[in-house]
C-alpha cells in the first residue's frame, strides 16, 4: 500500500514537473496560410483520394526559402499534437542528396543514425509504386511525381527518458520543379498508436549512434520505469529545396506534430520537439558533409551484398553487434548485467532490420567513427573470405 502511494504521488509531481517547466521563447508562428497548407498537405498523405493543391505545395516551399531572423518556431496545435518548425542547409548537391538520403537501395535509416533505427518501406497493396533507385530532374513543365507508401519505423531512445518506440506511418513524397529550383516535399502520417515503449540506453556520446534496445517496456530514468507510455499521434512535413539553382545547397524544413506520453496524456511540448529536429540536423549534417561519405554506388554494393548473404550468417553477424551493445551497456553504468535480457533472440528480427543496423556499423567505419563490430562483420562479403 505504501509503495502504491509513493508512486501515485510520484507520478503527481512528474505531471506537475512537466507542466511548470519553463519552455522555449518562440519566434512569431508561420501565418495561417501556411499553417493551412502543412494541415491540407497532411490530410493527403492520409487519404490521397483528396487530392493534392499544388497551391498548398507552393505555399510551404516559398515559406521555407523566405529569410527569416529566427528558423525555429512553435507551430499551432494539430489534432491535439504540439507541434515546432525547424530548418537548416546542408552543403550538397540536390541530385547527390537525393541519391543517398531517397534511394530505394540505401536505408532512410543511415542518414538519419542519432534518429531512426531502422526503416522499412512498404509500397501500398495493390500499387506499383516506390521508393526510386534514380530521380530524374523535375522541370517547370511537369507534373509533380507522387509517390505513396506505408513505412515502418523503430526510433532511436529518446535524448531524456531512454525510451525507443516502433509505428507504422503512412508515406508520401512529391517531387516537382518550383520556379526553377527541385523540391522533395516528404509527408508522414502516424497510422495508429504506437507500440508501447521500450527501454532503451544511449551509449556514449550520441554523436558516435551507439545504442541499446532491451525490449522491455518502460524507462531506464528513475521513476518511470512502471509507466508504459506510447505514441498517440505523429504528422511530420520535410520540405527540401534547392536553394538556388546553381548552388550545392539544399535547405531542410521541416514542420513535425507529436503526441506522447502515457494515461492518454500528452506530455509533449514543442520545445521537445525541436531538441529531436536539431538532433536530427547535426547528424544529417555529419554524414551529408563528409568528405568521407562512400559514393551512392559503394554503399549499394555492400547492401545488396549483405541481402544476399544466408541468413545464418547475417543473424551471427547481428548477435555479434548486439553482445557488443550489451557488453557497453554494462560498462557504461546504465545498466546491471541481470538487466541486459532485450537484444538476445533473433528469431523474430526482419531480415532488413538486421542489413540496416549492419550497414549503419559500415557507414560508421567509412567515416572514421568508432565501430562496435570489425569490418568483417558489416562487409557483405563472405566472413570465410576475409582476411583476419
Amino acid at each position: 500500500m505504501r509503495d502504491l502511494l509513493f508512486h501515485r504521488l510520484w507520478m503527481s509531481l512528474v505531471i506537475v514537473l512537466i507542466i511548470i517547466q519553463p519552455q522555449t521563447a518562440f519566434a512569431v508562428s508561420p501565418p495561417d496560410k501556411t499553417s493551412l497548407a502543412a494541415k491540407k498537405l497532411v490530410q493527403f498523405c492520409a487519404d490521397p483520394k483528396i487530392g493534392l493543391d499544388i497551391g498548398d505545395v507552393a505555399t510551404l516551399v516559398d515559406y521555407v526559402l523566405a529569410p527569416k531572423s529566427n528558423r525555429e518556431v512553435g507551430l499551432p496545435a494539430l489534432d491535439g499534437s504540439n507541434g515546432a518548425y525547424y530548418e537548416f542547409d546542408t552543403r550538397i548537391a540536390f541530385p547527390r542528396f537525393l541519391s543517398y538520403s531517397y534511394n530505394a537501395q540505401i536505408p532512410g535509416a543511415l542518414t538519419r543514425p542519432s534518429s531512426m533505427r531502422f526503416s522499412i518501406w512498404t509500397s501500398l497493396q495493390g500499387k506499383a509504386s516506390g521508393l526510386r533507385d534514380k530521380w530524374k530532374p523535375a522541370s517547370p513543365a511537369d507534373q509533380p511525381e507522387i509517390i505513396h507508401g506505408i513505412q515502418r519505423d523503430c526510433i532511436t531512445p529518446d535524448l531524456t527518458t531512454g525510451i525507443y518506440y516502433e509505428y507504422d506511418l503512412k508515406r508520401t513524397l512529391i517531387h516537382l520543379n518550383h520556379k526553377g529550383r527541385q523540391v522533395l516535399i516528404s509527408i508522414s502520417r502516424q497510422v495508429s498508436q504506437s507500440d508501447v515503449g521500450k527501454k532503451g540506453i544511449i551509449l556514449g556520446n550520441d554523436s558516435d549512434w551507439n545504442y541499446f534496445y532491451s525490449g522491455e517496456t518502460g524507462s531506464y530514468k528513475t521513476g518511470l520505469g512502471w509507466v508504459k507510455s506510447y505514441i498517440y499521434d505523429y504528422f511530420s512535413i520535410g520540405v527540401y529545396v534547392e536553394t538556388n539553382g546553381s548552388s550545392n545547397m539544399v535547405r531542410s524544413g521541416t514542420f513535425q506534430w507529436l503526441r506522447a506520453g502515457w494515461s492518454g496524456i500528452n506530455f509533449v511540448k514543442s520545445d521537445h520537439i525541436l531538441d529531436g529536429l536539431k538532433r536530427f540536423a547535426r547528424n544529417s549534417k555529419t554524414i551529408l558533409e563528409s568528405k568521407n561519405l562512400p559514393a551512392p554506388g559503394q554503399l549499394i554494393r555492400n547492401y545488396q551484398l549483405l541481402c544476399a548473404l544466408p541468413n545464418r550468417d547475417l543473424t551471427a553477424r547481428y548477435a555479434a553487434l548486439q553482445n557488443a551493445q550489451k557488453s557497453m551497456a554494462v560498462r557504461s553504468g546504465k545498466a546491471g548485467a541481470s538487466e541486459i535480457k532485450g537484444n538476445g533472440n533473433n528469431n523474430h528480427v526482419p531480415k532488413e532490420q538486421i542489413v540496416q543496423e549492419l550497414m549503419l556499423e559500415y557507414l560508421k567505419i567509412a567515416l572514421g567513427k568508432p565501430s562496435l563490430v570489425d569490418k568483417n562483420h558489416c562487409s557483405g562479403f563472405s566472413m570465410a573470405a576475409q582476411p583476419r
